[in-house]
């Protein structure tokens, strides 16, 4: 008895919902076909596969214990002058816009709620947290600690720092040398010297009371070198926050 033999070459699957075990959407070409008895038991090994992963969908998310979620600030597309910037040269933006906070934390018998608001602007740590693709944004869970400070405009100067946070508005590099010679860009030593703008409200003790830290806005201050996060002022100015246990001492 004649059989027909189906081969990838005489098929093209769209939809072919006729035959059991054959998923699809859309038409099928045969190129030749014939009467199946013998061989139909075969088609029940041929399945079609789907390439797209469809991923599952949330209504919610409820950071938990002091942790706080951040809808990240998209990065800019242009430069100041308005050129477009490749996606390589757009900067990782250290902001955004809290949209969730967690119950808060305990500090020895005393509970402590988070310190930051839902809609609040805040900046943080470069490198913390978790990447999120929520609610067709890009989000960051992080820890309440890995909030720099709150910022409700574009310029750094305005940075209210939280916990044992400090913002200094780092000291202009040396453009000469004691004998007078004019350094270039690359020989010019970063400074580890600045002014200090604002200080956060100190950390937390065992009893959930805040200590005071040990600098005050006006202090001109030496600090690690290579600690906290840089930013660059609206007035061309650079800035760093860093904690104050990075400040090693008060220049006077």
């Amino acid at each position: 008895m004649a059989t027909t033999q189906l081969t990838a070459s005489s098929i093209c699957a769209k939809g072919f919902v006729s035959f059991e075990g054959l998923r699809s959407t859309g038409s099928v070409k045969v190129a030749s076909f014939g009467p199946l008895k013998q061989n139909s038991r075969s088609f029940r090994s041929l399945v079609v596969k789907a390439a797209t992963t469809v991923a599952p969908k949330y209504t919610t998310l409820k950071p938990l214990g002091d942790r706080v979620l951040v809808k990240i600030k998209t990065a800019e597309e242009k430069t100041v002058g308005g050129i477009l910037l490749p996606v390589t040269a757009q900067s990782k933006p250290q902001g955004g816009e809290v949209v969730a906070v967690g119950e808060g934390r305990s500090a020895g018998k005393t509970k402590v709620d988070i310190s930051v608001k839902t809609g609040a602007q805040v900046v943080y740590s470069k490198y913390a947290g978790t990447e999120v693709e929520f609610d067709g944004s890009k989000h960051l869970i992080l820890k309440e600690d890995d909030i720099v400070g709150v910022l409700e405009t574009d310029d750094i100067k305005d940075l209210q720092p939280l916990n044992d946070r400090v913002l200094i508005k780092v000291a202009e590099a040396e453009e000469k040398t004691a004998g007078g010679l004019l350094l270039t860009e690359a020989a010019k030593e970063k400074p580890s010297i600045g002014a200090v703008i604002a200080v956060g409200p100190g950390p937390l003790d065992e009893e959930g009371n805040r200590k005071p830290l040990s600098v005050s806005p006006g202090n001109t201050v030496l600090y690690s070198k290579y600690a906290g996060s840089e930013f660059k002022g609206a007035d061309g100015s650079d800035y760093i926050t860093l904690r104050a246990s990075d400040v090693m001492a008060v220049l006077s």
